[in-house]
């Protein structure tokens, strides 16, 4: 893994993976659309799309831990206070050699810079929610939440993935 491909490559996710607009109707089909490329795959994890105002979709898959819920919730924090993906954010991190608690005083208990967690962008308003799943190594909850999102909105995954 080249953090710096990553982090350029993930920039380029962050701007693509956007949509001209988002409502209940379009968090069912994203939050389907983790919940079947998991079931097809048979992984153990757990999704969830919230929005800045309320939770709009949960799913949990069977193999996912009592542990998964408690890591969304803090990646899913992580995306609402920096407004971009968790996984961006811990890369960030890690080629400054330093970490969430000790750059910006935010306690492991609340946050985790840990890849799996998306902003949810709309055109023209900027970050309104966040799309996160837990349960699988952090590259591969990462990736999969950006296959889904290139899915729904019409975008080549092979062009947006990450290589390797």
């Amino acid at each position: 893994m080249n953090i710096d491909k990553d982090l350029k490559r993930i920039g380029e996710q962050e701007r693509e993976l956007q949509f001209d607009s988002f409502d209940l109707e379009a968090a069912w089909q994203l939050g389907s659309t983790l919940r079947r490329m998991a079931a097809e795959r048979k992984l153990g994890v757990v999704i969830d799309i919230t929005l800045f105002s309320m939770q709009v979709f949960y799913a949990a898959l069977e193999g996912a831990t009592p542990d998964n819920p408690n890591w969304v919730r803090r990646k899913r924090n992580t995306v609402f206070r920096l407004f971009k993906s968790s996984y961006s954010t811990g890369l960030g991190l890690l080629k400054q050699q330093t970490n969430l608690q000790a750059k910006l005083g935010l306690p492991d208990a609340e946050y985790a810079a840990h890849g799996g967690s998306f902003p949810i962008v709309v055109k023209g308003t900027g970050c309104i929610g966040a799309v996160t799943v837990s349960g699988l190594p952090q590259r591969e909850d990462h990736n999969m939440v950006v296959e889904a999102l290139a899915e729904l909105l019409g975008k080549n995954h092979d062009d947006l993935k990450l290589e390797g």
